[in-house]
């Protein structure tokens, strides 16, 4: 049961290294943040349950049977906190299936504070740079396709039955690029451009993992999808009939 708000952004700091939850806490709650720590995935269950979050700081390696990449897919399947992977090792792959697996970015050890902060910063303006307790402000516009319905302003997904679908900061943005620039091909090199603004490395497979998830989450059948479809050898489009509204 969550009990706690805050009219500060929410941050928890999931890492096993007490120094660097103490150096993260430090700096961030200096910067305005109300800074939460855990030590592992036990106590970032119980932090979790206590308090909604505005984003999460998650180590790769953790004590306890499971490591970041677990929780992080763990995380995505109740929640869409925006979440940054720490890792003391910068390996592509590692960096790849964090994103795979939901994380909206990643960041080696040892990293500097502001850098750290700066990717944040970004991940919450993208996210509408409001807490957590407060995300429910006016809606405003709104695209409709195909029985879905995107509010721009909410950052929400819904179906035609008023179900809500829930997609992470990545997942959001990528659909937001695709649906308003329906009808026109994108190479991957343009779709990290539009979302991630080149913070990280434009990896082919990363892309193709965010379009993976999506279509599983848009798509009737996602291995034959009909909104977002492959161009073989450049990207993808969106090929949906788009309506934009006012709510």
């Amino acid at each position: 049961m969550i009990t706690e708000t805050s009219p500060h952004p929410a941050l928890l700091v999931v890492d096993d290294d007490v120094r660097i939850r103490n150096m993260l806490a430090r700096y961030f709650e200096d910067e305005g943040y109300s800074v939460t720590c855990a030590a592992d995935g036990r106590e970032m269950r119980s932090s979790m349950k206590q308090r909604n979050f505005d984003a999460i700081l998650l180590d790769l390696s953790l004590p306890g049977g499971q490591d970041g990449l677990e929780l992080a897919r763990e995380i995505r399947t109740h929640s869409d906190v925006p979440t940054i992977m720490l890792t003391g090792r910068d390996d592509v792959v590692d960096r790849i299936v964090g994103l795979e697996v939901g994380a909206d970015d990643y960041l080696a050890k040892p990293f500097h504070l502001r850098e750290v902060h700066a990717r944040l910063k970004s991940i919450l303006r993208r996210r509408g740079a409001a807490p957590s307790a407060a995300r429910n402000g006016p809606t405003g516009q709104v695209l409709v396709f195909e029985g879905w319905s995107l509010d721009l302003n909410r950052r929400e997904l819904r179906r035609s039955s008023d179900e809500h679908v829930e997609l992470t900061t990545g997942e959001f943005d990528m659909l937001t690029v695709l649906v308003t620039h329906a009808g026109r091909v994108l190479t991957r090199d343009q779709l990290m451009d539009m979302t991630r603004g080149r913070q990280l490395e434009a990896f082919d497979r990363a892309v193709d993992a965010q379009i993976v998830r999506l279509r599983r989450k848009i798509e009737t059948d996602p291995k034959h999808p009909q909104l977002v479809k492959s161009v073989r050898g450049i990207g993808y489009v969106f090929t949906g009939t788009v309506e934009r509204k006012k709510d």
